[in-house]
């Protein structure tokens, strides 16, 4: 489990209009020791730089093997670490696999050292100590105290450029060290190659191509400096570069213009007086040098930086400002934070003039829209999307069409599985931006051309050479001989099949329809009607003997057992339920599901969650099952559905450093926490209905993009008082528990009543 802290802020006023300062209630996550997949840092809505502090440099291998404690820095920074190494311009927040981390910062003063040292002697390199009582995050601010240099760091961001100012003592060596070999999850062969020309004596450009996570991936930088550094330098690392040119006619060390390498650490050295602040403006981009400094000159102008500091936190509010509740005080932080949280991810993917790098590495422009990337599907199809297209439904449209975009320049002909920098990393399973796609065209969102998506769905669907669609279009599963995870991708793959028909459904294409609602019925080749669990089926049409429902090891399933993945039929859980035995007999494996108690071998098979993020035998801190306390609406025992909603609300989510239970995902976790709190979840997006929960607000206001509110209020609500007596909507009161989402873009309001005992 990732644990996580919510930080203090100093309050400020930001907005003298009738806006909230929402900010204020916003606490950063911090990733402890345990997984330290999310960051404190700065960084703006969606902004394609996410600045924060690096607290290590372990490698991703060691004498040629994984490095399991590798896994702890996802995010670069780790709660429980006393050095900080620098400061990096590129983060995922919540994954549990990474990259980026690129182009570290580090101010020091005194004697020049290019090697960050070690964490046990810190001052053997430039790494620093640092204490957390000197530490402040908030929204798009960071702020620590460098105590080896005595040196202040503080930073801030705009989209596309980070700025950074650091308080020097006095010292006639001071300086600032650009590491360009730095990264997240790094080993020997990850910097392909990096290349800086200095400009002048305050400027200088450009890029760093890695192999990672992301196979082809270059970003550009200028950094400009606000005051002439006196010299500076650069030492290359790579001992193994056995062909080197002629450049040795030159010294390449000290105040050469040109660098270029593998393995380069470059610095840059000023006088500094006592106080002195010495800001840097970092800008990024995916297509080119002259585009950064573009960028740069067009979001920051001057150096002015508590006014980009307030802007920052200004554009924070505004978004935040899109829900406005009322709360107890902690429900109201972890509201907030979420928020804050889910709107990080995805990350603009466009340069100011509209142009960014393709999956074809052409330079493209985007017409109509701004590119996106950093999509999680597997993670976010099922409630961070689905909330963009009740909150942000315009991005949303956006981030549709630049999963199209990347359709069209993907040699492969598909949509993307993890969309990262111009590249599909290809993680996780299922092909979920067809979940994306469907729910932005049912609920009217996507403003493209729907055939042309649909057409992409079918293309990517039909993909039979890709992890086991081939099989699972002819047999209607995937063999256990064949795929490692041929359950939980056959019960993805029908799922996405029912999305893909609901878009056909709507455009009136009748055979598309039918072919794909029958492939959304694959998931029954894989129920086992003697055991009542999904289980392996082999390529004979047998079951697999060898079955353990609790094992997350050698099952079919990824990042989930049987117990959890038996219930992955978002899209039709009346089937599932008939398939269980009825209603009452699907409510007691409900029940079972939620109160037993996993062995600890259990814990032994993963590595991304401890028991701190299960109820039960239900995880939550992994996804697939995130509907799952929504299904007892399906049976006659809806209040069960309202208790769980609220207990795994408290279990799961709360405002100290072990705060949510497993990793974020790109905002997921966030999503979900958002949605049951607000009292309703979409269970299967692709649909137009929401299940209802219980709300653990006093009341709320979604203030839509097409100028509606739609208000929630939750009379007698409190955490013994858990339990749904009726619903209003606009006045009339609701028979089922279900609401749709045009009752919620249309404006109005839901008024639950609630009580301590079930109704």
């Amino acid at each position: 489990m990732k644990q996580l802290l919510f930080y203090s802020l100093v309050f400020l006023s930001l907005v003298a209009n009738a806006q909230q300062n929402l900010v204020n209630y916003v606490k950063p996550l911090i990733g402890t020791e345990k997984m330290g997949h999310t960051y404190p840092g700065a960084t703006v809505p969606f902004g394609a730089v996410q600045l924060s502090p690096e607290t290590d440099t372990i490698p991703y291998a060691v004498n040629g093997r994984y490095n399991g404690e590798v896994y702890k820095y996802c995010a670069g920074y780790k709660y429980e670490d006393q050095t900080i190494v620098g400061f990096s311009h590129t983060h995922f927040s919540g994954t549990g696999h990474s990259d980026l981390g690129d182009f570290l910062i580090m101010p020091t003063q005194g004697k020049l050292q290019l090697n960050p040292g070690t964490a046990s002697d810190p001052k053997s390199g430039f790494r620093s100590s640092f204490s957390h009582a000197n530490e402040t995050a908030e929204a798009g601010y960071y702020k620590v105290k460098l105590d080896d240099d005595n040196i202040t760091a503080e930073m801030t961001a705009t989209t596309r450029v980070g700025m950074h100012q650091y308080t020097f003592p006095k010292s006639d060596q001071s300086h600032i060290i650009l590491d360009l070999m730095a990264g997240i999850y790094n080993y020997d062969e990850k910097t392909v190659w990096t290349y800086v020309r200095v400009v002048n004596d305050t400027l200088i450009t450009g890029y760093r191509q890695t192999y990672g996570w992301a196979r082809t991936r270059t970003v550009y930088f200028a950094m400009s400096f606000s005051k002439k550094f006196k010299s500076y330098g650069q030492k290359n690392f790579d001992a193994r570069q056995a062909y080197r040119g002629f450049w040795g006619k030159f010294d390449q060390s000290k105040n050469f213009p040109e660098i270029a390498g593998r393995k380069v650490r470059m610095y840059f050295d000023f006088d500094t007086e006592e106080g002195e602040k010495v800001k840097i403006k970092f800008a990024l981009s995916p297509v080119s040098q002259e585009n950064a400094l573009q960028n740069m000159r067009a979001e920051i102008q001057g150096w002015d930086f508590e006014k980009v500091k307030n802007q920052a936190q200004a554009t924070w509010n505004k978004e935040l400002n899109k829900v406005s509740i009322r709360a107890t005080e902690d429900d109201k932080i972890n509201f907030y934070t979420a928020m804050y949280h889910a709107f990080i991810n995805p990350t603009t993917y466009t340069d100011v003039n509209g142009e960014y790098k393709g999956l074809d590495q052409g330079v493209h422009k985007a017409e109509g829209f701004n590119n996106y990337t950093t999509f999680s599907l597997w993670d976010t199809y099922r409630a961070l999307h689905p909330f963009f297209n009740l909150i942000q439904p315009t991005r949303n449209s956006d981030m549709v069409k630049s999963m199209m975009a990347h359709y069209e320049q993907n040699s492969l002909h598909m949509l993307p599985i993890w969309s990262h920098y111009a590249n599909d990393n290809w993680c996780m399973s299922g092909y979920h931006s067809v979940s994306v796609i469907a729910d932005a065209i049912i609920k009217g969102v996507y403003t493209g051309d729907a055939n042309t998506a649909l057409d992409a769905c079918i293309a990517t669907a039909n993909k039979r050479n890709y992890e086991g669609i081939g099989y699972y279009a002819d047999l209607g599963y995937i063999p256990a001989e064949r795929s490692g995870v041929s359950v939980s991708n056959t019960l993805e793959y029908a799922y996405d099949d029912w999305a893909i028909a609901q878009i056909a459904k709507k455009l009136g294409r009748e055979n598309v329809y039918q072919e794909f609602i029958k492939r959304s019925g694959n998931w029954k080749n894989n129920f086992d009607p003697v055991s009542g669990f999904m289980r392996p089926k082999m390529a004979d049409g047998s079951f697999k003997k060898e079955f353990d429902p609790l094992s997350t090891n050698g099952q079919g399933f990824i990042e989930g057992n049987s117990w959890n993945y038996s219930f992955f039929v978002p899209h039709d859980p009346a089937s599932l339920m008939a398939k269980m035995g009825g209603k009452k007999k699907f409510a007691a494996r409900l029940d079972t599901l939620f109160t037993m108690h996993l062995p600890d071998k259990f814990f032994a098979e993963t590595e991304d969650i401890t028991r701190d993020g299960i109820i039960g035998g239900y995880v939550h801190g992994n996804e697939p099952a995130h509907h799952v306390a929504y299904f007892y609406n399906w049976t006659d025992q809806a209040y069960k559905t309202q208790a769980q909603v609220r207990h795994i609300l408290k279990m799961q989510y709360k405002p100290t450093p072990d705060g949510l239970g497993g990793n974020d995902d790109c905002g997921q976790m966030s999503a979900w926490y958002m949605f049951s709190s607000l009292g309703f979840y979409p269970v299967s997006p692709g649909g137009d209905e929401y299940a209802l929960g219980s709300p653990s607000i006093i009341n709320a206001s979604l203030n839509l993009e097409n100028g509606k509110i739609f208000t929630i209020e939750a009379i007698n609500q409190s955490d013994k008082n858990v339990y749904v007596q009726k619903v209003l909507l606009n006045g009339k009161q609701l028979l089922t528990p279900f609401i749709k989402h045009g009752d919620i873009i249309s404006g109005g309001k839901l008024v639950f009543y609630m009580g301590g005992k079930p109704r």
